[in-house]
C-alpha cells in the first residue's frame, strides 16, 4: 500500500492541475445535479418492528383519519388566571378572547378558524365535553358518575376553573415544516402577556422548530481550529490548508446528500452528522499528511519525494484510520432505525470524501504552491536537537518521563477514568419531553402548569387501538368495554375511556352502522419522563393477550410516549450488537496495521474506558446537575449509541497516527522504549493539535440552546478530552513501554495469513529514516 499511495502522492503533486481540476468538475457536476433535480428533505421516522409503530398502523387502518404522533404539528396553549381569579371571570374572558384572535393571525395558521376547534374558549369547551358524555350516558343507560369521571379526566378546564387549555395545528403537512420565525412569532405572542391578567406558556409538537444545528458552533469550532493550526504551523498558508481541504470535503459531502434526495427520501437531520464528523475527520487527514509532509522536507531537498513519502506513510495511516470510522458510522444500520442508518452512510460517505481529498487534492495544493505552501511565516520552525540530531521536544520529554514509571501512570489512569464511569451506574435513557425542557423555557413552564393543575400524567396519555373485526357485531360494543375495564384496573392508571369508535355517523353524529375499531384513551397517574409510567407501558403490554383471548379482539398501544419509549428499547437491545460489530471488525483492521494483538487489544480497551468515563461524566453534569451547570434531565436514548460511533472513528484515528510512528520507528530498529520516544517525537505535535481542534469544534455545540445538542456537545468534547490526551497520551505508551518487544507480538500462523499492507512505509526507498536529517537551519519549505 506505501508504494501505491507513494506514486499517488508523487504524482498528484507533479501532475497538479490535473487533479485540482478533476475535484473542481466533481463539485460542479454535483452541484448542477443538487440544483437541477433535488427535491426537499422530508422527515419519515418510522421504526419498522416495534409495537408501538405496529399498533400506529393498526390505528391508521381502522381510522384513516387519524394523525401520526410524530408528524402533527400539535401546539397546546396553556391559560391560567390570577390566584384568587377563575377562567370564567368577564375580565380573564376578554384576555383569552383577544388571544385565540392574535393566534389565529400568526403564520401558518389556518385561513379558516373552524380547522381549529380545540382552539376555544376552555370553560364553554369544558362545560360541552362534560353534557355531552352525560348525556351520553343517560340515553344508553351507563354509569352517570363513571361519566363525569371521564368527563373530568380530559376536561380542559381544572377543577379549580383557573387552568385551561387550547389546542390547534399550524397548517403544515408535518412538524419538521414548521418554521422558525413562525414559532418565534408565538413565543413573542407569550411574552407580550401581562401576567397580572392571564398567564399564558404553550408547549407540544408543534413548538419545536426542526433546524439542523450547529450553524454558529460550526464557525466558532472552524476559528478555533485556524488558530490551533495557525500556532501549529506558524504560516498562514500551511495553517489554512486544512480548513480549505475540510470545507471542500464537507461541502462535496453536503452536495452529494442533497442530490441524492431526487432519488430517496432524506431527512433533514442527515447532514447534521455529516457535517460535523466531515469536519473533524477533514482537518485531522489533512493535518497529519501536512506534519509528515513538512517532516520529510528535514530529510530531502526534492519536494515531489516528500510529498510521496508523506501520502506513503501518513497517507497509508489515513486510510486504515479512515476505514475505522466507516466501520462505526456504517454499523449503524446494525440498529434497524432508518433515520440513524442514513445519518450513518451519509457521513460514512462524507468521511470517504475526505480521505481522498486528504490523499490527492492537499498534494496537488503542494505541487500547486511548492515553496510558497508553508509561506507567510510569522514563527520559525527551528526545533532542538540532540547530538545526534533528533529532534528533542515535549513530546520527547512527555514519552521519557513516562518511561520513568509506566506502572504508575497506568494506575492513575485507570483509577480516574473508573472513578469517573461510576455515574453511569444511575444513567436513565429517555426521549426529552417538555417537562424535561430547561425551566426558564414556556415548553417546561406549561408543561409544570399542566401538570399542577391536572396531575402529570396529563402530559404522558396513551392510546390503545383495538381492532374487533373478527368479533361478531353484536359482540362488539361489550369487547370495547372490557377492554377499557382492563386498561382502568392497571396499576398507575389515572383513567380509561373509549375515546371513540370508527362507526360511520350521520349528520346528527349517530352511529348508523357497526364499529369495527375503537380507540380507548389511557391517562397515566404519572408524566411521561416517570418510570413508573414505563412500567404501566411494560404491565400493560404483559397482560394485553390475556384481553385479546377473552374479547376475541387485537390490541396494541401507541401514542408519543409508547413510541418514544420502544425506540429506547430498540436502541439499548443494539448496543451490545453494534459494539461488537464495530470492535471486532477494528480490531481485526488494526491488526492488519500494528501486526500484532496486544496492540489493538490496548487500543480497544482505552477506548472502552474512555467512553464509560465519558458517559459517566455526562450522566454526573446533566442527568444529576453536578456543578449547577445544566437542569437535571433523562440522557437522551440515542446519545450511547451515537457517541461510540463518532468517538471510536476519532479514538482509532488518534491511535493509528501515533502508534504507526512508533510501530515504524520499531521497524527501522528501534527498540520499543525508543520507538515510543520517536512516536511521540514526530506525532505528539500533530495529535495534541488535532484532538485540541476536535475537542474545540464539538465543545461549540453546548452553546446551542437545545439541550440535546449541549449534551452531545459536552459528552464528544470530553470523550476527545479523555481518549486523545489521557489514554492515547499517557496510558497507550505507558501499556507499551510496560509489555516492550512483546507489544508486537504475533503468532507466526496469523503472521502468515495476514496481508503485509505495510503502513510504516518499510518497502519505501528513502533517507528519513530516524536519526538521520539533512543540517539546515531553518525549514526548507521557506526556501
Amino acid at each position: 500500500m506505501a508504494r501505491l499511495l507513494y506514486r499517488l502522492g508523487s504524482t498528484a503533486y507533479r501532475r497538479w492541475p490535473y487533479f485540482v481540476a478533476g475535484w473542481l468538475l466533481l463539485a460542479v457536476l454535483i452541484g448542477a445535479v443538487a440544483a437541477a433535480f433535488s427535491k426537499p428533505m422530508q422527515d419519515e421516522f418510522t421504526i419498522p418492528g416495534i409495537p408501538s409503530e405496529e399498533a400506529a398502523d393498526l390505528q391508521s387502518e381502522l381510522f384513516p383519519q387519524s394523525g401520526d404522533a410524530f408528524d402533527d404539528a400539535t401546539v397546546k396553549v396553556v391559560v391560567a388566571a390570577p390566584e384568587g381569579q377563575q377562567l370564567s371571570d368577564p375580565a380573564v374572558q376578554q384576555e383569552i378572547d383577544a388571544l385565540i384572535g392574535e393566534i389565529n393571525q400568526l403564520p401558518q395558521m389556518a385561513d379558516d378558524p373552524a380547522a381549529n376547534p380545540g382552539l376555544a374558549d376552555p370553560v364553554e369547551r369544558a362545560a360541552a365535553q362534560e353534557q355531552q358524555l352525560v348525556q351520553g350516558a343517560q340515553q344508553s343507560g351507563g354509569d352517570v358518575a363513571q361519566a363525569e369521571a371521564n368527563a373530568a379526566a380530559v376536561s380542559p378546564l381544572s377543577e379549580d376553573g383557573r387552568v385551561g387549555l387550547m389546542e390547534f395545528e399550524w397548517d403544515v403537512d408535518t412538524v419538521t415544516d414548521v418554521e422558525t420565525s413562525t414559532i418565534e412569532a408565538m413565543e413573542e405572542l407569550i411574552a407580550e402577556q401581562d401576567s397580572d391578567e392571564l398567564v399564558v406558556e404553550a408547549n407540544g409538537q408543534g413548538m419545536t422548530a426542526m433546524t439542523a444545528p450547529g450553524g454558529t458552533a460550526e464557525l466558532i469550532g472552524l476559528g478555533l481550529a485556524l488558530v490551533v493550526l495557525l500556532v501549529t504551523f506558524g504560516s498562514l498558508v500551511a495553517g489554512g490548508m486544512p480548513i480549505l481541504n475540510a470545507i471542500f470535503g464537507v461541502g462535496l459531502g453536503m452536495g452529494g446528500i442533497t442530490a441524492m434526495t431526487a432519488f430517496m427520501n432524506i431527512g433533514t437531520s442527515t447532514p447534521m452528522l455529516a457535517t460535523m464528523i466531515g469536519l473533524a475527520v477533514g482537518i485531522d487527514y489533512t493535518l497529519f499528511i501536512l506534519a509528515r509532509y513538512r517532516s520529510e522536507l528535514q530529510h530531502t531537498d526534492d519536494r515531489r519525494h516528500a510529498a510521496g513519502i508523506a501520502v506513503g506513510t501518513a497517507g497509508s495511516a489515513v486510510v486504515f484510520a479512515g476505514l475505522t470510522v466507516l466501520i462505526a458510522l456504517s454499523a449503524l444500520a446494525v440498529v434497524q432505525i432508518p433515520f440513524l442508518t442514513a445519518m450513518g452512510l451519509a457521513a460514512a460517505a462524507t468521511v470517504f470524501i475526505a480521505v481522498m481529498v486528504a490523499l490527492t487534492l492537499l498534494p496537488a495544493l503542494l505541487g500547486l504552491t511548492k515553496s510558497k505552501a508553508f509561506g507567510l511565516s510569522f514563527r520559525r520552525y527551528r526545533p532542538k536537537r540532540d547530538e545526534q540530531g533528533l529532534i528533542v521536544n515535549n513530546g520527547v520529554r512527555w514519552a521519557r518521563t513516562l518511561g520513568r514509571a509506566p506502572a504508575v501512570a497506568v494506575v492513575l489512569v485507570v483509577i480516574g477514568l473508573g472513578a469517573l464511569a461510576i455515574p453511569m451506574k444511575d444513567m436513565y435513557l429517555a426521549f426529552p419531553t417538555d417537562s424535561t425542557a430547561p425551566s426558564d423555557t414556556t415548553q417546561r413552564q406549561a408543561s409544570d402548569l399542566v401538570s399542577e393543575a391536572f396531575g402529570p400524567g396529563r402530559e404522558a396519555p396513551m392510546l390503545t387501538v383495538v381492532d374487533a373485526r373478527d368479533v361478531a357485531e353484536d359482540d362488539r360494543q361489550a369487547a370495547f368495554g372490557e377492554v377499557v375495564a382492563w386498561a382502568a384496573g392497571q396499576e398507575g392508571v389515572a383513567n380509561a375511556q373509549l375515546a371513540g369508535t370508527n362507526a360511520p355517523l350521520d349528520d346528527q353524529g349517530q352511529p348508523t352502522g357497526p364499529a369495527t375499531g375503537a380507540l380507548v384513551m389511557i391517562t397515566p397517574e404519572n408524566g411521561p419522563e416517570s418510570e413508573a409510567t414505563l412500567d404501566l407501558l411494560n404491565e400493560l403490554r404483559d397482560t394485553q393477550e390475556g384481553v385479546e383471548e377473552s374479547t376475541g379482539t387485537n390490541v396494541g398501544v401507541t401514542g408519543l410516549t409508547a413510541i418514544t419509549t420502544d425506540v429506547s428499547d430498540r436502541l439499548n437491545g443494539a448496543l451490545p450488537i453494534y459494539l461488537s460489530v464495530v470492535i471486532g471488525l477494528a480490531f481485526i483492521l488494526l491488526m492488519l496495521v500494528f501486526r500484532s494483538i496486544l496492540v489493538p487489544l490496548t487500543a480497544t480497551l482505552g477506548f472502552l474506558l474512555s467512553v464509560l468515563a465519558t458517559l459517566g461524566a455526562t450522566v454526573a453534569v446533566f442527568q444529576e446537575g453536578a456543578f449547577g451547570i445544566f437542569e437535571g434531565q433523562p440522557i437522551v436514548s440515542f446519545m450511547p449509541i451515537f457517541l461510540i460511533g463518532v468517538v471510536f472513528g476519532l479514538a482509532m484515528d488518534y491511535q493509528v497516527f501515533l502508534v504507526t510512528r512508533m510501530r515504524e520507528a520499531h521497524v527501522h530498529g528501534l527498540s520499543t522504549k525508543e520507538a515510543v520516544v520517536d512516536g511521540f517525537r514526530n506525532s505528539a505535535r500533530v495529535v495534541t493539535a488535532a484532538a485540541a481542534i476536535m475537542t474545540a469544534v464539538f465543545a461549540g455545540f453546548i452553546l446551542e440552546d437545545d439541550a440535546i445538542i449541549k449534551s452531545m456537545g459536552f459528552a464528544l468534547a470530553v470523550s476527545i478530552i479523555f481518549d486523545a490526551f489521557i489514554v492515547r497520551m499517557v496510558l497507550i505508551p505507558a501499556l507499551l513501554d510496560l509489555m516492550g518487544e512483546k507489544a508486537w507480538w504475533l503468532p507466526k500462523w496469523l503472521d502468515r495469513l495476514l496481508p503485509n499492507v505495510d503502513v510504516e512505509g518499510e518497502a519505501l526507498e528513502r533517507d528519513s529514516i530516524p536519526g538521520k536529517v539533512i543540517d539546515r537551519e531553518s525549514e526548507p519549505a521557506h526556501a
